[in-house]
């Protein structure tokens, strides 16, 4: 591992203000710090309002900061030190690890959020994660924009509309994830397409793993600025692979899923259709709020399936749903993964039970996708030549032309988000 510290000082080091009202603490953090060699402890608070005062005059890069505090917590001292020292970054340390805290932190500006007891690598990993998001924060708001100059307005910029591809399974286990990260390299290898490939499974997505990827921003990055979503914050935040693709990966912890609104990703599906040309969105299994969310907003759903009695049974179920909620179901294909051949349940008989046609077929190659998985080489860059490969090279070409066929629009009230979803398909006839 190559270091970051440089005797001659060409690299600079992270300065992090410690805050917390307990002595023993403050003295713990800073000797599992004081061997980083590109971190540099630089004071230490005793309290929140202390704190302010320190980071106007030390003008620290990271602030790690309790929340817990007698005089001022670290909530409230966190806001006030973002609008005295905008380009400070905070990182929130609690006993309490619960969802109600998180969401508080995260919306006060936080980036990070350590639940005590915590070890040292997973201090300094957060403080360096934290610390490589610094340059897209520098002043308030996020971005700044230069105003415009009346005697030479910019032409406008053409509206794009990029078409949104959602893959979804009734259940775990089937692929989902594998094909999704390779179908967003196999449509950007046809033609010049500019491809996204995103995370919403956000309590535990894979697709940072499965593209070799360290998460150094998700989107959980993008929730306190929400209002803000342009084209340049996403671009900051999604991560570039050595395929061509941009990836926006899930949050690193479970509990940051409740930080997404489904509302929230309708926005960012929506103004990642005006930066690129296909949106490639993995889903989580299950039919929550958020994940119907994300269906509703796309122009295409892979429904992805194996040839199990449980998983058709579950995608049975999921058309009903899918009818209930008057979701056109010439939208969705059927994908049918992991085909052997070899004792495996008839594709009449599936076509029959699920009452829609099979779409594509995807060859079962347990080997090769283990292997891609295990060392982050997906399977169109390692083993393109296998035929699980190139029949995701088919299920691709067979989508682009699906998606040239016909231009879809989403109804205005899509954009402004639809409650309570989950409560209109139990309302529905048919499905209780």
């Amino acid at each position: 591992m190559v270091s970051l510290q440089h005797p001659m000082g060409e690299e600079k080091r992270i300065r992090v203000l410690i805050v917390d009202d307990i002595p023993e603490t403050r003295e713990n953090l800073r000797k599992l710090l004081q061997f980083e060699g590109d971190i540099e402890v630089i004071g230490a608070a005793t309290g929140g309002a202390d704190s302010i005062e320190r980071a106007k005059e030390l003008a620290p890069d990271i602030v790690l900061m309790d929340i817990n505090m007698p005089d001022l917590d670290g909530i409230a001292a966190a806001e006030a030190i973002l609008q005295a020292s905008p380009h400070t970054q905070l990182v929130m340390m609690s006993v309490q690890g619960d969802a109600d805290y998180l969401r508080r932190s995260m919306l006060a500006g936080a980036r990070e959020f350590l639940t005590k007891p915590f070890t040292s690598d997973e201090l300094v990993t957060a403080i360096r994660r934290v610390h490589r998001l610094q340059p897209r924060i520098e002043a308030p708001p996020l971005i700044q924009r230069a105003p415009p100059l009346e005697e030479t307005p910019l032409p406008t910029k053409p509206e794009k509309r990029g078409k949104a591809i959602a893959l979804y399974s009734p259940k775990g286990g089937v692929g989902c994830s594998t094909i999704a990260t390779n179908l967003a390299i196999a449509l950007g290898e046809e033609g010049e397409r500019k491809v996204a490939l995103v995370d919403f499974s956000l309590q535990f997505g894979d697709l940072g793993v499965l593209l070799n990827l360290q998460p150094k921003s998700t989107v959980a990055d993008l929730a306190p600025h929400i209002e803000e979503l342009d084209d340049i914050l996403l671009d900051e935040v999604m991560q570039a692979h050595s395929s061509g693709v941009k990836a926006l990966l899930a949050p690193p912890r479970p509990e940051m899923a409740d930080l997404m609104a489904p509302e929230d990703m309708r926005r960012i599906l929506a103004q990642l259709k005006s930066i690129y040309d296909y949106i490639i969105v993995d889903t989580a299994s299950s039919l929550s709020d958020s994940t119907l969310a994300v269906l509703e907003s796309s122009d295409k759903i892979l429904l992805v399936i194996s040839p199990d009695i449980p998983t058709i049974k579950n995608a049975r179920l999921f058309f009903e749903v899918m009818e209930a909620l008057d979701h056109p179901l010439e939208d969705i294909m059927l994908v049918l993964n992991k085909v052997d051949g070899r004792g495996s349940i008839q594709e009449e008989k599936i076509e029959a039970s699920i009452k829609h046609p099979i779409a594509s077929r995807i060859s079962n190659d347990r080997e090769a996708a283990l292997a891609a998985a295990n060392q982050g080489i997906p399977l169109l860059i390692g083993q393109k030549n296998r035929p699980i490969s190139q029949d995701i090279l088919t299920l691709a070409r067979q989508l682009s032309r699906e998606l040239e066929k016909v231009e879809k629009t989403i109804p205005e009230e899509a954009v402004s988000g639809s409650k309570g979803l989950i409560k209109r398909i139990f309302r529905s006839p048919g499905i209780l």
